[in-house]
Formats: C-alpha cells, sequence, structure tokens
C-alpha cells in the first residue's frame, strides 16, 4: 500500500475533520467551513521554517481577515505544545493538534518528500484554502515557509 494520499482539487469538498485546539477543545469542520478558511499544514510547532511561517500568517492575520478568511494551522504537535508555540510567539489564531494525521492525510498533507537527498513519508506543508460554502478554492502542497504568505496574498487579490 502506497504512502500517498490524494491530493485535493478547487472545487473538491472540504474533507470533515474533527481536533483538538491549542486550548484542548473540540473543533469540527462544521464550525470552521461556514467562513472562508486557511488551512496551513506545518511538520512541527517550534521549528525555524514553522515559526517563520505561523509568525508571517500573524503579520498578515488583519489582512486575510479584512477579505473575510480566518486563518487556522494544523500539526501533528499536542495541543499543549501548540498552546507554548502559540504563547511564545503571539498566534492569535487556532492550532489544530492532529497526532494521527488524518486531517492531514483527509487535505493530502502527507506523502513522500525529500530532505537533503533523503526520501521519507511525512507532513508536506501545505495550504488549502476553502470558500464559505466549505468547497477547496486553492490546494497548494510543497510550500515554502518563506515567502509563502506574499504568495498566498497575491493568489487571493489581497
Amino acid at each position: 500500500m502506497s504512502n500517498e494520499v490524494a491530493r485535493l482539487e478547487p472545487g473538491d469538498k472540504a474533507p470533515e475533520l474533527s481536533l483538538l485546539n491549542q486550548d484542548s477543545k473540540s473543533v469540527t469542520s462544521q464550525e470552521l467551513l461556514a467562513t472562508p478558511t486557511i488551512f496551513f499544514f506545518f511538520p512541527a510547532a517550534g521549528s525555524p521554517g514553522c515559526t517563520k511561517e505561523a509568525v508571517d500568517f500573524q503579520d498578515y492575520l488583519e489582512d486575510f481577515a479584512a477579505q473575510g478568511y480566518q486563518v487556522v494551522g494544523i500539526s501533528p504537535d499536542s495541543p499543549s505544545r501548540l498552546k507554548e508555540f502559540a504563547l511564545s510567539h503571539d498566534l492569535s489564531f487556532q492550532l489544530l493538534s492532529d497526532p494521527d494525521l488524518e486531517a492531514h492525510r483527509s487535505f493530502g498533507a502527507f506523502g513522500q518528500k525529500t530532505l537533503y537527498g533523503r526520501v521519507y513519508t511525512g507532513v508536506l506543508r501545505s495550504t488549502i484554502v476553502t470558500n464559505e460554502k466549505g468547497k477547496i478554492d486553492q490546494a497548494l502542497y510543497n510550500v515554502k515557509a518563506t515567502g509563502h504568505t506574499n504568495m498566498l496574498k497575491k493568489r487571493l487579490g489581497i
């Protein structure tokens, strides 16, 4: 069986999810998908690339919100680790814990990748943008941590 998961395409219905946030509160897709949402999937809270990406989203949070988007980060980290990450970088958006990688797999943010010439399976840094109808508007896989939010702003016309 392959470790590859199907990637989402614009127009697809967003997958269901139910995860704990950084405050250990359960959050479901029904709650999230009523609002246009930018989901960004990242490998590890506190790592240099993930920190840069999260801080960039925080820096542009008002720009995204002005266009009606909420930002939600999802990683395999525990709720307590995500809370520590949020507090240490003044992040004011929700972070969701996906330790079993179920949401990562259903959103296509898990698969084969290469790091320093080594091929392995893991979290793919990905951003999925949904509209208020719960449909995928954009599905961006293997994005770079640095400069990603600027590229996303351009793609969304912000």
